[in-house]
């Protein structure tokens, strides 16, 4: 670096200063509102009293405990051994974001509107790129100590320099945050971020500085942190359980984010290695909730004596948010995925249709988007608005794909339901031979004579069977496949650093995606170990639409955005897609009351609104 270098940077140093005097004056004269959401709409007004889907009734004390049914950051579904969740190091525990509040609460009747928690209020300059929150002055962490600005600003910062990857890269657009005296947080972002950014910001944890300035943030540990929710961390067993007490004193309790909600004494989560062993732990009562995402046990095994006599209760919750994808995914970081023409012809030799009927009870939906289950799935030829659209990106894309895009979007293929259905495997040996592999010696090989492996890696055995199968036609096609279950930490180290040929996963957009598509599939992310873009995804016109999404003006914008999004991703046959369901199914003990009404339309909400039965 040069001394002009130096000399210009650090004019720009000096006069950051006066910008931000300007832009904290801009955004002083702004109106403070309750809540925010990704266009502006909000469906409670500021003198709210509580969510329409809670019943402020509901009494306190009992126990949930469930098998978790979700995971995120660092989190793994068969154990744990770390109580930081939001780092990449270690294997986070389930529930851990009880202990903390965040500045906004998530309404689950809306799309993506969250209001006033930590937070009272917020102001927004004009342009979007500077938020300052007001905080509740009577917000405090377990401890008794207040929680300020100071803690806000720390824990946004601390957790975009040395948070999860998958945190780091959402944050990538917030310039930073800071303390504005006690009361006031200060967070700004580039003209560039992303509209949910600033709702992702507002729903992080708040941790305490005091607390970590003596402890390093992004070291895996077993020393509770210290928190400011409704929950604070209880007994535990590594691996096998934890258990989350209330806090009779918390300070946010009657907030209208709060009423009717955090219900239960202790709220416990269970680790079970294997699933059928959790099964019969739940028919044991060793736990009391258990939402069932195995076909094979939700069609037979729910005729034990319990559930006979009504001490069970078994029932469906329509899922109405986008089911994501869910599908093996190929990593294209793997010479042997690097051709289209392969991509598309593994998927001729998934039996969907038989492994529905054989396997899975005939109860299972064929996921084919991206964005399945949702408005922003592509479906039929391209209508105007996306045409339109995929003209601006033509410069990026091949002539096959541009006329691929305008028509109808790449489905996965329609079996005879036999198992093998020979039509299909011709025509996946087809596409193999296009793409320069041919049978040697009764294997497939490349033109350096190099034999096609592939390696079905998890670290459960629940998917074995469904695997088996595609495997099996997979050996027909000449293709040396085989299944490799490995204990979690090593498979969550081997998807980190992409170790892998292809792996199961489901992600789940939102209902107003934004900067979690640069994380899920943008060509930085590719790059970036323990990101989400596990296929290595990185393709400029990709890149190009996810920015379109992330800049849509409205709802509209933004449905067509993600519609031609999804167009390019299923061209590209990045996975073999899988299946959804479409709906909850779940079980429990009758030891629960929950609203008399139904669920939130974008959540369960269980057991956030459910309590226990008295006597």
């Amino acid at each position: 670096m040069t001394r002009r270098h130096i000399l210009a940077f650090g004019a720009g140093v000096l006069a950051a200063p006066l910008l931000a005097r300007r832009s904290l004056a801009q955004v002083a004269t702004a109106a403070e509102r309750h809540g925010m959401s990704a266009f502006g709409d909000l469906k409670y007004p500021a003198d709210f009293a509580r969510f329409d889907y809670v019943d402020p009734k509901a009494s306190k004390g009992g126990i949930f405990s469930q098998i978790g049914p979700t995971a995120a950051y660092n989190q793994a579904f068969q154990t744990f051994n770390s109580l930081n969740g939001y780092i990449l190091k270690g294997d986070g525990a389930q529930g851990i974001d009880l202990i903390f509040d965040s500045l906004m609460s998530r309404a689950f009747d809306e799309p993506d509107a969250v209001y006033g928690l930590i937070a009272q209020s917020v102001a927004v300059s004009d342009g979007g790129t500077l938020y300052r929150f007001r905080l509740r002055p009577e917000a405090r962490f377990h401890d008794g100590s207040r929680l300020t600005a100071e803690d806000v600003a720390f824990s946004l910062n601390i957790l975009k320099e040395k948070g999860h990857p998958i945190i780091a890269q959402s944050l990538r657009e917030m310039t930073g945050a800071e303390a504005d005296g006690a009361d006031i947080a200060v967070v700004r972002f580039t003209p560039k971020r992303a509209r949910d950014v600033p709702l992702l910001a507002a729903q992080l944890p708040v941790f305490s500085k005091a607390f970590y300035s003596a402890k390093p943030f992004d070291e895996s540990t077993l020393e509770p942190p210290l928190g400011s929710g409704p929950y604070k961390v209880g007994k535990f067993e590594v691996g096998r359980f934890i258990a989350y007490d209330r806090v009779p004193d918390y300070w946010g309790a009657d907030l209208p984010v709060n009423r009717g909600t955090n219900n239960f004494d202790t709220v416990r989560f269970e680790y079970f290695r294997d699933r059928d062993v959790g099964f019969e732990a739940f028919k044991g009562k060793a736990y009391l909730f258990r939402e069932e995402f195995t076909s094979r046990t939700w069609a037979t095994g729910y005729d034990f004596p319990a559930l006979q006599d009504g001490r069970v209760k078994k029932t469906e919750i329509p899922d109405e948010t986008p089911s994501g994808a869910q599908g093996w995914f190929l990593n294209l970081r793997r010479p042997q995925f690097a051709d289209r023409r392969v991509r598309e012809a593994l998927s001729y030799a998934f039996d969907f249709e038989w492994t529905n009927k054989n396997l899975m009870f005939g109860i299972y939906k064929r996921t084919h988007s991206f964005f399945e289950n949702s408005d922003l799935k592509a479906e039929g030829p391209a209508g105007p608005d996306e045409v339109a659209l995929i003209e601006q990106i033509r410069d990026k894309l091949s002539p096959q794909a541009l006329e691929e895009l305008k028509g109808d979007p790449w489905s996965p293929p329609v079996s005879d339901g036999s198992g093998q259905d020979r039509i299909l495997l011709r025509k996946a040996t087809q596409l193999l031979r296009d793409a320069g592999w041919v049978i040697k010696d009764g294997r497939l090989v490349d033109r350096k004579g190099e034999p096609m492996t592939i390696e079905f890696l998890d670290d459960e055995g629940s998917l074995e069977r469904h695997t088996a199968p595609f495997i099996k036609n997979l050996k027909v096609l000449g293709i040396s496949a085989s299944f490799r279950l490995v204990d979690p930490p090593q498979y969550e180290r081997r998807l980190n650093n992409f170790d892998f040929d292809t792996t199961v996963r489901r992600f789940s957009v939102s209902t107003v995606p934004g900067e979690s598509l640069r994380a899920f599939m943008g060509s930085q992310a590719a790059a970036t170990p323990g990101s989400n873009n596990l296929s290595g995804i990185a393709d400029p016109a990709i890149d190009t639409l996810v920015d379109t999404v992330i800049a849509a003006n409205n709802r509209e914008d933004l449905r067509t955005a993600c519609k031609v999004l999804d167009r390019l991703l299923r061209a590209g046959r990045y996975w073999v897609p899988q299946w959804y369901s479409g709906a909850h199914r779940i079980a429990y003990w009758d030891s629960f009351e929950h609203p008399d009404m139904p669920a939130p339309k974008y959540d369960r909400a269980i057991p956030l609104t459910w309590w226990a039965k008295s006597g």
